[in-house]
């Protein structure tokens, strides 16, 4: 990959960043323990890959080095601002002085191994398979309540963003953006009521799933496929009207050409 302007050891505009370019021909950056790397990957496109506490200098890294898969890229450009992005959300990060600690703690998830106090009734817990957070009575009455959980606990794969929504001032620019990005697409009516204005077609994944089912309710949707286990040239497709999966709803099975085969089998129950 062609990389003119993105000379080693350069620092453009943030003292705190070093970019290169990779022994293997991609652009990096270091950011104190941190390195980022625009990878190519075969289609053209490239994605942002990460990796943590590397030494050797930036031309000497290769793409066996990176393990981290933190999204698409679309150009040097977005590589940069991404660098930028995460230099800035460190920075934040120190100066917010959140306190990790450990304390016995029985979570819906297990028993906390480490725990991140936010503030006074805001605490992060990390657990052996997963995570969240939990809100003081006093904390908790502060969600809005279209997004507020009576039980005060706030998983960390989507619900997090309800936290940093009600809380900004205890996250970074960087979660703020994700936080937002979450509500939009996990709780659009929410995301609309806090933005007063309605989000349009491709702006929420799940309005527009909402719209998608209420368009097919009555149509046959598939629900799962599998190669064939009786032809090589075939795939196995169950489908249910609307798409949905409870066991009281008629199932259409049937069959479908995996190649260019012209036929097809099918079978209702």
């Amino acid at each position: 990959m062609s990389t003119p302007d993105l000379q080693s050891d350069t620092v453009p505009t943030d003292s705190t960043v070093e970019f290169g370019v990779s022994a293997d021909g991609f652009p990096v950056a270091r950011i104190a323990d941190t390195l980022l790397a625009m990878v190519p990957v075969r289609d053209g496109t490239s994605f942002l890959a990460s990796a943590w506490r590397l030494a050797r200098p930036l031309s000497e890294l290769t793409r066996t080095d990176f393990y981290g898969h933190e999204g698409r890229l679309g150009d040097e450009a977005a590589f940069r601002a991404r660098v930028f992005e995460t230099a800035q959300h460190k920075r934040e990060l120190s100066a917010l002085g959140r306190i990790q600690t450990r304390m016995a703690a029985s979570t819906p998830w297990g028993p906390s191994q480490l725990a991140t106090i936010y503030a006074e009734g805001i605490i992060s817990h990390m657990t052996a398979g997963h995570g969240g957070f939990h809100l003081s009575a006093e904390r908790n009455a502060c969600v809005l309540p279209t997004l507020r959980k009576s039980a005060s606990w706030y998983e960390e794969d989507m619900e997090w963003a309800i936290v940093a929504l009600t809380f900004p001032d205890l996250f970074t620019a960087y979660e703020r953006k994700y936080a937002d990005e979450t509500i939009r697409n996990s709780w659009p009516s929410a995301w609309e009521e806090i933005h007063g204005y309605e989000l349009a077609p491709d702006q929420s994944w799940k309005k527009d799933r909402e719209a998608f089912e209420r368009k097919h309710a009555c149509d046959w949707i598939v629900i799962s496929a599998i190669h064939s286990s009786y032809d090589v040239d075939m795939t196995e497709a169950v489908a249910t009207r609307g798409g949905r999966r409870d066991g009281g709803r008629r199932k259409c099975a049937f069959s479908c050409p995996a190649r260019n085969t012209p036929r097809v089998t099918v079978s209702v129950s």
